[in-house]
């Protein structure tokens, strides 16, 4: 019998679908208390009963398939999606894994807690591959923002669904802002100036939340110019301000922790309830903290309000944007939901397995070839290495339901050729005998790969499972299927001590012992002194045997790469962009006695390929790239399917000295095909085929463009090859003899396109002034000067194939105001020695020395009438050396004196009269001496 209280609930005007949705809000906002209100602040929001309203969680993970909540089609990483080049293969992919979330929604039990699986989903990653160092790069598409955001879109789309009410599941963008390094992520600060804040990192945020399709984002862990991401006023001012043409606002949520690493171990606030304060302020309307314990967060949030630094109208805003998702995602309408009929049969169905498969081959890039691949005939094939006959997960994918690895799709094609595969992984098959017990360690011999850096994984010659620490005791079990824990405990060290071994773990850094009663083996010790000796025999040379499979065979096929949870991952940034050397050894080897080999490279990321791009034949890449990589590799290198990827990012060379992690700034640094100003081994865009393509016809509807219009832009592509193929006719935009330092080119547009032998087909792309548009940094907004710029048709950012020329027309930029008008210091044109940090707690850029001294460039300032010149500065220090200088070309103007403000958020004005006049326009040079911060100045005249 249902209650009347229940029947109430359901006759109220929030459960009346005739309503606009923004007045069943308002009914239901207005029934809830504050308490109630406040408690859905958290990831875990509860039930109201009273109201019928259900517990509803944030956040399911779904980047290349639904992740963490078992068996689910895993399709390519996302980075290898990104490999497509193919808009309407991500949205096809991302239109599955939502279906797939929604047959888990309604069919499947949570991983953690109760209620039903989350059908917001935390996907896609917008994040730029700016370094290919970065341990997250499997998560990103591209280093480029116009391609990220274009797969973006499609993403988003495919997972939201084409309904005109209800969205198939809400996407959240990660992470929100400028977050691309994992070492000490919480507390390292991204320094972006201006210019690189909009034409980059914004620049892949902003068209997929203009265009609707994105529904949240989520702040990410760093800083930015010395602010964490979580208080950021861009979540605010950029975000928001372009969500509001789309009718609906962005809910935004933490990443887990964050919240509560504003005070340790940012100790960027003093206290919890001021840090919970100015997030919610900043925007953050979900607070991913503590796991499913609500309490400590909103006890937070809840002494804030008391405290008067949140009112209820913060909490109301927040709880808003919550309530939109729900109400868009059907939840208040059951009888209504377009999805109900998605049972739990779509979840790794035969449909999405093709599709799996489509993308994974779709993903495959040909790097090299000299006419090894496709392989002809039915040849007998050694398939060597680590990565030969296994597949990996990631982080972020799903449960594989099944794995195709290189060895087993080649030989499920050869072997209806009369062909045949012969494996061989490289290993070292070792025992250790412990010289206390005389016993083998875990009982039995064990195959050994060697990941790098000497970090090893040990797999059982019994059972072939890894071996794994058991943290809980310190013992060892052989009992782990695939790698893929947030704390990896299956890496271990052999470490040498005179004519035996230590067996070390990598995740605690403890050493085994054996009880000399017992005999039990634990890693408990804490010091090499306290360790137990290991006799290291070994019973099978892993390269012996490849290199005998290599010898025996037509051709090798080398399957190198990394493991996604070892040396690069979450938290871990790689230290190079070598192979391992292990793997660097067992490829030489191979070469050196098997002229016919082909390396393919299985990663999450770049590697230098160098040696093997001078020495090898064929050179393939693929990212870990699901459950049918393996028939994906083998449609390409037998020839069944054409390699049709394309790079989504720079190969650097391994002489190539990469600039620092941290350095943000692509302009300066030189970092992506749009600022390197070293020729890569592989770049931008690159991807061979087993045909040819011919452009030619490259027209413009007008050789002239002005600041607001655009031009039609048309090429020819022909297949002049003998069989069908896939080309990727990228279109890029240059700037020449620009007033500023403008990228070597630039994507503006792509399309991918599929041609028979000898098929042509003309492509028109509208290209709008805004692709030849700069940051101008002294009006803060973008400006297309006017000027000549080219148009590029390029098979990659270093194969260009065609250029016109195209001319910008209209006013030429004027000058910089400078006297009475405030100059903001970060706004500068270039800079030495200098980085940005916060103006305050809330808001602004200030400029300090990260050496001594600083200096600032201002290009054509206009100084005329200007006899004085303030600056606002802070400075806690005492030193009396400490000064502001302004120089016009090399006339100094001024130097100020900087005054003891009493704290770096404490601002004061320096003054003083110009030395010398400064009639008309100069390049003005500011120089810091010291470590105070500036954030303004400016210049006054007479009177």
């Amino acid at each position: 019998m249902v209650s009347e209280s229940v029947f109430a609930a359901e006759t109220l005007p929030f459960r009346d679908p005739a309503l606009s949705t923004r007045k069943r809000i308002d009914d239901l906002l207005g029934r809830l208390t504050l308490d109630e209100r406040i408690a859905m602040l958290h990831q875990y929001s509860p039930a109201v009963p009273r109201l019928g309203v259900a517990a509803f969680r944030t956040g399911s993970e779904a980047l290349h398939g639904v992740a963490w909540l078992g068996v689910a089609t895993v399709f390519p990483q996302a980075v290898g999606l990104g490999a497509t080049w193919d808009e309407d293969l991500v949205h096809r992919v991302a239109e599955a894994t939502s279906v797939e979330l929604r047959a888990f929604h309604y069919h499947r039990p949570t991983a953690i807690g109760t209620g039903r699986n989350s059908l917001q989903a935390w996907a896609p990653v917008l994040n730029l591959l700016r370094d290919p160092r970065w341990g997250r790069n499997e998560e990103g598409y591209s280093e480029d923002p116009l391609h990220t955001a274009r797969l973006g879109i499609a993403f988003c789309r495919g997972m939201t669904g084409d309904h005109h009410r209800f969205l198939r599941t809400a996407t959240v963008l990660k992470h929100y802002l400028a977050y691309n390094n994992e070492d000490d992520r919480c507390v390292t600060s991204s320094g972006v100036r201006p210019r690189v804040l909009q034409e980059y990192d914004l620049a892949a945020f902003r068209p997929v939340i203009a265009s609707g399709a994105a529904t949240g984002a989520m702040a990410a862990y760093n800083l930015v110019n010395g602010r964490p991401c979580h208080v950021t006023p861009l979540i605010e001012t950029e975000l928001r301000r372009w969500a509001e043409p789309t009718g609906h606002e962005l809910f935004v949520v933490s990443d887990a922790e964050a919240p509560s690493n504003l005070v340790d171990p940012e100790h960027y606030f003093d206290d919890h309830a001021e840090s919970h304060a100015a997030a919610l302020k900043a925007g953050i309307d979900s607070f991913t903290d503590h796991g499913e314990d609500s309490g400590t967060p909103i006890g937070r949030l809840r002494e804030a309000l008391d405290r008067g630094l949140i009112d209820s109208a913060d909490v109301d805003r927040a709880v808003r944007r919550q309530l939109e998702i729900r109400f868009r995602l059907g939840e208040f309408d059951p009888d209504l939901d377009p999805y109900a009929s998605i049972g739990p049969e779509v979840i790794d169905s035969p449909g999405h397995r093709a599709l799996a498969l489509e993308a994974a081959t779709e993903s495959i890039v040909l790097l090299r070839n000299e006419g090894l691949l496709p392989l002809q005939g039915a040849p007998r094939i050694a398939v060597i290495g680590p990565l030969a006959d296994t597949l990996c997960e990631d982080w972020y994918s799903g449960t594989l339901p099944y794995q195709v690895t290189v060895a087993g799709g080649l030989q499920a094609v050869l072997g209806d050729r009369g062909g045949a595969v012969v494996v061989a992984d490289g290993a070292d098959r070792v025992a250790l005998r412990s010289r206390t017990s005389g016993e083998l360690l875990g009982k039995t011999a064990f195959d050994v790969v060697d990941w790098g850096d000497g970090v090893l994984t040990f797999k059982s010659v019994e059972n072939g499972r890894y071996l794994s620490l058991k943290r809980e005791d310190g013992s060892l079990a052989a009992d782990q299927e695939q790698i893929k824990s947030w704390d990896v405990c299956e890496t271990f060290r052999l470490v040498p001590v005179d004519d035996s071994v230590l067996f070390q773990n990598v995740f605690t850094g403890r050493y085994a012992v054996v009880d000399p009663v017992d005999g039990r083996v634990s890693l408990t010790a804490e010091t090499p002194e306290a360790a137990e000796r290991w006799e290291h025999e070994l019973l099978r040379d892993g390269t012996a045997e490849a290199l005998a499979a290599a010898v025996s065979a037509d051709v090798a096929v080398v399957v190198l790469g990394n493991h996604p949870l070892i040396h690069g991952r979450e938290t871990e940034d790689r230290r190079s962009i070598a192979l391992p050397a292990s793997q660097d050894s067992l490829l030489r080897a191979v070469a050196g006695v098997r002229e016919d080999t082909a390396l393919v490279v299985m990663s999450s990321y770049p590697y230098a390929l160098d040696w093997a791009d001078e020495h090898l034949p064929a050179v393939v890449w693929t990212s870990h790239g699901g459950q049918e990589t393996g028939r994906a590799l083998a449609a390409v290198l037998l020839g069944e399917a054409e390699p049709s990827g394309r790079l989504p990012q720079t190969w650097y060379r391994g002489d190539d000295e990469l600039p620092h992690p941290l350095d943000y700034d692509i302009i300066k640094a030189g970092w992506t095909y749009q600022y390197h100003r070293t020729a890569p081994l592989y770049p931008f865009g690159h991807g061979l085929s087993y045909t040819s393509f011919a452009h030619r016809d490259l027209i413009l509807s007008s050789d002239t463009i002005t600041q607001h219009s655009s031009v039609d832009v048309s090429v020819t592509v022909t297949n002049t090859g003998s069989r069908a193929g896939s080309e990727v006719v990228q279109l890029y935009v240059r700037a020449l003899g620009a007033r500023y330092e403008a990228p070597r080119l630039r994507l503006a547009d792509f399309r991918k396109v599929r041609l028979d032998a000898g098929e042509s087909r003309v492509l028109t792309f509208r290209l709008p002034a805004d692709q030849l548009a700069h940051w101008d940094v002294a009006t803060g907004g973008f400006t297309v000067d006017p000027g000549a710029h080219e148009v590029l048709v390029a098979r990659s950012a270093d194969d260009v194939v065609l250029t016109a020329p195209l001319t910008a027309v209209g006013p030429p930029p004027a000058p910089r105001a400078a006297v009475d008008h405030r100059v903001l210091a970060a706004d500068f044109d270039d800079y030495e020695g200098a980085t940005l940090v916060d103006a305050t707690l809330t808001s602004g850029d200030a400029v300090t020395a990260a050496g001594s001294p600083a200096t600032l460039w201002f290009r054509s300032v206009d100084l005329s009438g200007a006899v004085r010149v303030e600056a606002e500065v802070a400075w806690d220090n005492g030193d009396p050396a400490e000064r502001l200088e302004f120089w016009a070309g090399e006339e100094l103007l001024a130097s100020l004196p900087v005054p003891v403000t009493g704290g770096r958020y404490t601002w004061a004005t320096a003054a003083a009269s110009l030395e010398v006049p400064a009639e008309g326009v100069h390049d003005l040079k500011v120089v810091l001496h010291g470590t105070f911060r500036l954030e303004a100045f400016r210049f006054s005249a007479a009177g």
